[in-house]
């Protein structure tokens, strides 16, 4: 006999560990089923393993330039063998820990690669041994993603490379293109960069960081190109050529040219994992490669929800997170409210950092607000300049009808962390007014918000 379960999760992600002891927290019976690692590519090789490695880049990059601060550290050199090593360290930590909270909290978990039989039934087919199911009340499907491959880019793991193989190089390469501007793009620009290699971005749409504000894209431009790196935007890659010891990247745009590297490295973005999962024959309607869900990730069948990178943009960890807490509250009949997307900010590690959520500025504009636009630079900021980081803005926008704040944008040091304080006030549904008499402590970065604020309403008395 099939053992019974509540919920089964397919995925043990951001979105289906999460799910899984959510569930078991609100006494559901909940098993997990994972082909490869808990965690998912966010934990094992994406989000956590690549800012172990950016945190090493921003340590090496501030010690060699110690001597702005006063002190003689001498020559700094780098290990690169054990610059990864502490990477693949960090993750295996957290890997482990997500299986102690599934002890702790009394979900199962199933290694191996799950598929629906039916709308109740999910099959287990482990690395070694017999395929077996399980039967389920509820199903959550939460497989998440990998990268996206166009033709003529297809990578080999040698000298066309995905992500993955980008945070385990045996060596650091003299050249590297990168294809693809985006988030990944940028932050392994920044990385490689900082330890040695020359790198060039090749990017089709007009900007760098195409998802974000004109503004702050305009200013990771000039910063990367202080750094010299290379950027083409407006550019389409037409052929890669593989030879033994190197590629040969043909792009044309404003210009035809070839660019010769050790290695490309293809950041084009990633599309769901939706193949083999038995989605239509539990009827699990797929729309160009994504699972069609309601507010509340309901597929079309009663009892199966979907979250995270199957269900399409905006293909971030805290986002199937959130998404998938919501799920199981509804499947549990808490009557959660939806999530609103626009209100999910988006995070980018290279340095300056970059942050935003809400509206951008034309998006603003085309959803017909009249605007109040407020930008402060961080170098007229005391924390800035004490710290010797004073590159970058915080950009806010508002309704000028109502206050309201639509979006922030920000460039510079610990926007990461500091656009946490726009999504607050956001959800709040937050005006001009409330930021402008909240008191932020000085001297801090957060205080680069309130200015902004100041300066959209005509009221900054330090800038």
């Amino acid at each position: 006999m099939a053992e019974k379960y509540q919920l089964v999760v397919i995925g043990g992600g951001p979105g289906g560990y999460v799910a899984g002891i959510r569930a078991a927290q609100l006494g559901k019976k909940t098993a997990v089923v994972e082909s490869n690692h808990l965690g998912g590519i966010c934990l094992n090789w994406g989000c956590i393993p690549t800012k172990a490695l950016l945190r090493t880049a921003e340590l090496y990059d501030g010690l060699r330039s110690a001597d702005d601060f006063g002190l003689q550290v001498g020559d700094v050199s780098f290990d690169w063998k054990a610059v990864i090593e502490r990477s693949r360290d960090v993750a295996g930590r957290l890997s482990k820990g997500i299986e102690f909270l599934f002890n702790k909290y009394g979900v199962t978990y199933h290694p191996g690669r799950g598929r629906l039989l039916d709308a109740k039934t999910v099959e287990i087919t482990p690395e070694k041994g017999k395929a077996f199911t399980l039967q389920a009340e509820k199903i959550i499907v939460a497989t998440g993603a990998r990268p996206r491959v166009f033709p003529g880019l297809e990578p080999d793991g040698k000298r066309v490379i995905t992500s993955k193989e980008a945070m385990v190089l045996p060596a650091v390469p003299k050249r590297m293109v990168i294809i693809g501007a985006g988030a990944i793009g940028v932050e392994f620009a920044y990385l490689y960069n900082v330890f040695g290699s020359e790198v060039t971005l090749v990017e089709m749409l007009p900007q760098i960081l195409p998802l974000e504000d004109e503004d702050i894209a305009k200013e990771l431009t000039r910063q990367f190109k202080k750094r010299k790196i290379n950027i083409h935007t407006g550019t389409k890659v037409e052929k890669i050529e593989r030879q033994k010891t190197q590629v040969k990247v043909h792009i044309s745009g404003k210009s035809e040219q070839v660019i010769i590297a050790d290695l490309a490295l293809v950041a084009v973005g990633v599309q769901g994992n939706v193949e083999d999962l038995g989605l239509d024959k539990a009827g699990v309607k797929v729309e160009q490669g994504t699972i069609e869900v309601d507010e509340f990730y309901q597929t079309a069948v009663a009892g199966i929800y979907a979250v995270g990178d199957v269900i399409g943009p905006p293909l971030l960890a805290h986002a199937a997170s959130a998404e998938a807490l919501t799920a199981v509250e509804h499947l549990a009949g808490l009557n959660p409210q939806p999530l609103n997307h626009k209100n999910i900010p988006a995070c980018t590690y290279c340095h300056p950092q970059v942050a935003s959520v809400g509206y951008t500025e034309r998006e603003a504009k085309e959803a017909g607000y009249e605007l109040r636009v407020g930008k402060f630079p961080f170098r007229a900021l005391g924390k800035s300049l004490a710290a010797g980081e004073i590159d970058g803005f915080v950009k806010v926008v508002f309704d000028a009808q109502y206050g309201e704040m639509l979006g922030a944008h920000i460039i510079g040091d610990g926007a990461t962390d500091l656009i946490s304080e726009v999504a607050v006030a956001r959800s709040l549904e937050t005006t001009h007014n409330e930021i402008l008499k909240t008191v932020h402590p000085h001297p801090t970065l957060s205080e680069a918000i309130m200015e902004a604020t100041a300066l959209a309403y005509e009221e900054s008395v330090n800038y």
